[in-house]
């Protein structure tokens, strides 16, 4: 692929996770637009592809540096990268348990009050813990994940290289098998037994046991020397077949495949992938796969690239917009008009475009590429 760039990065890549977190900040704020707008392509949220992509762009980029520096060098810059995203972690946390907490309790804000509820009940605990990524609130508790699989990612990048990938996935397939049956649940109950005080929901919505299946498969793919492979062509009906199904599914019935159904709800289940949320993903990396000679032929989305680049900090700048939003706002219970909402949504990626922007002005020692700059215009 031509675009190929020294450091094992594709800008395709990063305008994929500068849509990811357009999506994730269309489906967090809390306005009208949420529910329609989330999960717009099917079973499949904004999630489950950024975690993937970003897993697919380390493997390029460390596993490339993995050559050149080994492995023992590698294992310091992803710890400090590993350190950078805690500092942010503590700080998201720090704004939450004080000032968005307080005005939460100020404004009578249930949708504030909702998301700390555990810090309400118990706030000794909940700080303690949060700090050692054991409690994560509703939307704090992504970083957590992206933590502990950086902290991995060494481990993993090397036993790849020198032993292979195959044992890896074949473990990481099991673990995924497990949590479907509850093994994430079943070892806290053994810890609540031995007097653990944190509920399991109140240690994070994503099971780590299941979502470590993207981050290895990501990687794997990722410290591939070669291009993204091609889907092939027999696999293009049945995935435009599965994928149509699902999206005229989902914006049927809405977000919960088969309401009053729990076992219908747990094979799309978000929290611990379900399966047929997997076969979901799979179907729309296929169809995008197969029409990558289209999207490659339009002119380079710029402004999503931008996003993508600078994915930490403008991650992070949603969730303190979504924050101060709930504290001032409401949440989507709260009927506002909807100019109101489209007001919001406008003013939040205003704020994240000047985020990303101030982040490259920062990166590039005080000065834009003008082809960037035009493309913001």
């Amino acid at each position: 692929m031509s675009t190929t760039r020294a450091s094992g990065r594709l800008w395709e890549l990063d305008a994929l996770r500068g849509l990811m977190l357009v999506l994730m900040t269309l489906t967090h704020m809390p306005t009208g637009f949420s529910p329609v707008l989330s999960q717009p392509f099917g079973f499949v949220s904004a999630a489950e592809g950024f975690v993937f992509l970003s897993a697919l762009l380390a493997g390029r980029v460390y596993g490339a540096r993995a050559e050149r520096v080994g492995f023992a060098e590698l294992r310091g810059g992803l710890w400090r990268r590993a350190g950078q995203l805690y500092l942010c972690q503590a700080a998201l946390l720090l704004l939450a348990f004080t000032l968005i907490a307080w005005l939460g309790v100020v404004r009578h804000q249930g949708g504030v009050t909702g998301l700390l509820e555990f810090f309400f009940i118990d706030r000794a605990t909940a700080v303690g813990a949060a700090l050692v990524l054991l409690h994560n609130p509703p939307l704090l508790d992504v970083l957590p994940l992206y933590i502990l699989f950086m902290l991995l990612t060494p481990w993993l990048l090397a036993h790849g290289r020198r032993q292979g990938w195959r044992g890896l996935l074949c473990a990481s397939l099991l673990l995924w098998l497990a949590e479907q049956w509850g093994l994430g649940a079943a070892l806290h109950g053994l810890a609540r037994a031995a007097g653990w005080p944190v509920p399991y929901r109140d240690m994070g919505a994503f099971h780590l046991f299941a979502w470590q299946l993207l981050w290895v498969v990501g990687l794997w793919l990722g410290t591939r020397r070669t291009p993204l492979p091609r889907a092939r062509w027999w696999a293009w009906g049945p995935a435009l077949l599965l994928a149509s199904a699902a999206l005229l599914w989902r914006h049927m019935v809405g977000q919960d495949p088969m309401p009053g159904v729990p076992a219908v709800a747990a094979l799309f289940d978000k929290w611990s992938l379900g399966p047929l949320r997997l076969l979901n993903g799979a179907c729309l990396v296929t169809l995008l796969l197969a029409s990558a000679p289209l999207w490659r032929a339009l002119p380079r989305p710029l402004p999503l690239e931008l996003l993508g680049r600078q994915s930490l900090p403008v991650f992070c700048a949603h969730l303190v917009i979504v924050l101060f939003t709930l504290a001032f706002f409401g949440s989507i219970q709260t009927l506002r008009p909807w100019s109101t909402d489209a007001l919001l949504l406008a003013a939040a990626f205003a704020g994240l475009f000047a985020v990303a922007l101030a982040a490259q002005w920062r990166d590039q020692g005080g000065r834009l590429r003008p082809t960037l700059a035009s493309a913001l215009r």
